[in-house]
């Protein structure tokens, strides 16, 4: 290992995001800002029905604030007053389900929501989740003069990052526009919403929504099954942004945006990062077992064991079930005859011990 190598290693993640961006490995806006995704524990994931208390375990320090955006194109400049409009929103994951979860408190002196396509108070959200960068919006492909633009618009549009124009509130339409060939990633399974308000359009008042979405390293005008979902992972880094656009009758008075930059909407090279935070210490088990297998060779019934274990671990005991045993992390054991087997991990620490029976999942030939 050279001394850089030991440098980079050692560094805090948030140092160390700062110097790969500087070095040009990774683009985005607003460099000396990450922001967080908080981590729901699997018991408890938000459920999408109006009932926002699931978000109450979310702290107020992973909230973003309406002070974190800027006008940017209408009303440039202008500095966003909270009492014409207000808006607060969280951020969540499931370790384990390849979704982002939004919660959204906003306040708006005049909600407008009577049109019928576009001139409406709008939640513009864009996420990259593998970090591909660049221009995703067909009048911005590079091949345009080469290639038709109409042509262009089912050739990749929306494909490897997602804009969302997210109704706030939806009346007799859907709840968002993908804008890109690929409408069907605002519908179930792949995403959902629910809100909770009391004022019609024209009148001020509270917003609360909740939805999700799935993000997709690539989306394919076909449909899901030639699609690709993005694999989220904790610790990780995705790219995300939102506008907000206010509108009174007609007229956008604001066009709010938390990358500073109205590049966001088509680019995803301008996009803020957002970190998938790790579950917090509270919802930890002190030492909880789990453990995965692949086998290795089928005909030889040759198996590779993995713990997958949370927690201080200081001792492991597998038994493969059928009399032998190890003492070893991560195995590898060889089956003498076929049949299912139940296969048992025992792992020890400071915290105390547990244990994690597998029954038949195992199976030999």
């Amino acid at each position: 290992m050279t001394k850089n190598d030991h440098l980079i290693t050692t560094m805090k993640p948030q140092t160390l995001f700062l110097l790969i961006a500087a070095l040009g490995l990774l683009s985005f806006a607003r460099l000396e800002k990450e922001f967080k995704i908080f981590q729901f524990p699997q018991n408890q994931i938000p459920r999408i029905d109006g009932d926002f208390s699931d978000w109450g375990m979310v702290p107020e320090t992973d909230r973003i604030g309406i002070e974190e955006l800027k006008n940017t194109k209408i009303g440039e400049g202008i500095p966003i007053d909270v009492k014409d409009f207000d808006l607060n929103v969280k951020v969540g994951w499931v370790n384990g389900l390849n979704r982002l979860y939004f919660y959204i408190d906003a306040y708006d002196n005049y909600w407008d929501f009577n049109d019928p396509v576009m001139r409406q108070d709008i939640f513009e959200l864009v996420v990259d989740a593998d970090l591909s960068g660049g221009p995703f919006i067909y009048k911005e492909n590079s091949n345009k003069d080469k290639v038709p633009v109409n042509e262009l618009y089912f050739k990749g549009h929306g494909a490897h990052a997602q804009n969302y124009h997210v109704f706030t509130p939806v009346q007799n339409k859907d709840w968002a526009m993908p804008w890109g060939n690929t409408p069907w990633i605002k519908e179930f399974p792949f995403a959902n919403v629910a809100y909770n308000y009391n004022f019609k359009s024209g009148e001020s008042g509270r917003l609360q929504m909740e939805f999700y979405i799935t993000p997709f390293d690539y989306a394919a005008v076909e449909g899901p099954d030639r699609s690709i979902v993005s694999k989220l992972k904790e610790n990780e880094l995705i790219g995300l942004s939102w506008s907000m656009l206010d509108f009174d009758g007609e007229k956008c008075k604001a066009f709010m945006n938390l990358s500073h930059d109205l590049k966001m909407i088509n680019n995803a090279s301008y996009l803020c990062a957002f970190r998938l935070m790790p579950l917090e210490e509270v919802y930890k088990k002190p030492i909880d077992v789990n453990w995965t297998f692949v086998t290795e060779n089928r005909e030889q019934r040759i198996i590779r064991f993995y713990d997958n274990s949370t927690g201080e671990v200081t001792k492991w005991h597998w038994d493969f079930g059928d009399g032998e045993s190890s003492e070893e992390k991560n195995p590898v054991h060889q089956y003498k005859q076929g049949r299912e087997w139940t296969v048992v991990l025992t792992v020890e620490g400071p915290a105390g011990k547990s244990v994690r029976s597998k029954v038949w999942d195992v199976v030999t030939q």
